[in-house]
């Protein structure tokens, strides 16, 4: 995630084109391998238990190394030896960038520096975000919208990132939407989840991009948006909103959630933030609100789907 921020950054900032931007995160993405398979490379564990690791990421939100050496598949060393070699993706932008001349090495160096300076973050907080942390990342990007926002969204947010890169697309890069509601959705998902902490959440996309998710999540190609597409996206909701009720139990606040729907050409309208989530396939929008009641859905088909 690092990686498609601070690429964003130097596009931003005119420093590479978006064709260049594009081009160095497709190498990237080539090159990229998740802890899984290197941690079968490497001869540390048997596929069948990666596979019983990503099942467990699906109901707690720990991380593949923490799981693997819960379960006894592997070491405290052996993690730290897999991380190390996973850790330096922002090594292969710089490689790309370098490689086909869209930037000197010098000139990514001061890029990097200047970013760091323009979030503030500290030493910790930098190595941190270059190896992977996205708690971290979400609070600086969090930072800039004001300390009421990350305290009701941070915990949320960061989760949600963290389920989109496991089970859906590891190419991800979070923006603040410029537009506020009311927003038409061509597929819409929400659900509310209600108790001491109440919180209104979905996901508002086009078809492709929903049925980028759809496909992701389930593991097969899907080409239309018929009821197992619609579930597939129901579900990444309702598992990333069941392990954040798991958290928030974890901190002493109890929450249940009411069921998930999909609507087709839906208006939303209300007090929410929303959050543009760009991935590999395009761009969809995260919508939160920590008051539901105030959150209107409009759905100009009539004929809302319950999983």
């Amino acid at each position: 995630m690092f990686s498609q921020s601070f690429g964003h950054y130097l596009l931003n900032h005119g420093l590479i084109t978006r064709e260049q931007l594009t081009d160095a995160l497709e190498f990237q993405k080539s090159v990229h391998v998740r802890f899984g398979v290197i941690a079968v490379d490497e001869g540390y564990m048997m596929p069948a238990q990666v596979e019983e690791v990503h099942m467990k990421q699906k109901q707690v939100d720990k991380r593949f190394g923490e799981i693997a050496t819960e379960l006894g598949y592997l070491t405290d060393k052996q993690v730290e030896t897999l991380v190390s070699k996973q850790k330096q993706n922002h090594l292969f932008l710089a490689q790309a960038l370098v490689d086909r001349e869209y930037m000197t090495i010098d000139q990514f160096g001061a890029a990097l520096n200047d970013f760091k300076n323009a979030y503030s973050l500290s030493d910790d907080q930098f190595e941190a975000i270059k190896s992977g942390n996205i708690e971290t990342l979400v609070e600086k990007f969090l930072d800039t919208q004001g300390a009421e926002k990350k305290v009701i969204y941070g915990k949320y947010l960061s989760l949600f990132a963290k389920h989109l890169i496991r089970f859906v697309d590891d190419q991800v890069y979070l923006e603040v939407a410029a537009q506020m509601l009311p927003r038409h959705a061509n597929w819409f998902v929400h659900q509310e989840i209600i108790g001491e902490s109440p919180l209104f959440t979905a996901i508002a996309a086009n078809e492709e991009v929903f049925l980028h998710i759809a496909s992701q999540f389930a593991e097969e190609k899907l080409t239309e948006v018929d009821e197992l597409a619609k579930a597939s996206v129901c579900e990444f909701l309702n598992l990333t909103n069941g392990v954040y009720l798991v958290n928030m139990s974890n901190w002493g606040i109890e929450l249940t959630m009411k069921p998930q729907a999909a609507l087709e050409s839906a208006l939303v309208d209300g007090e929410s933030f929303v959050v543009t989530v760009n991935t590999s396939k395009g761009a969809f929008q995260l919508l939160l609100s920590d008051q539901p009641e105030r959150i209107s859905i409009e759905p100009k088909i009539k004929s809302e789907q319950t999983v």
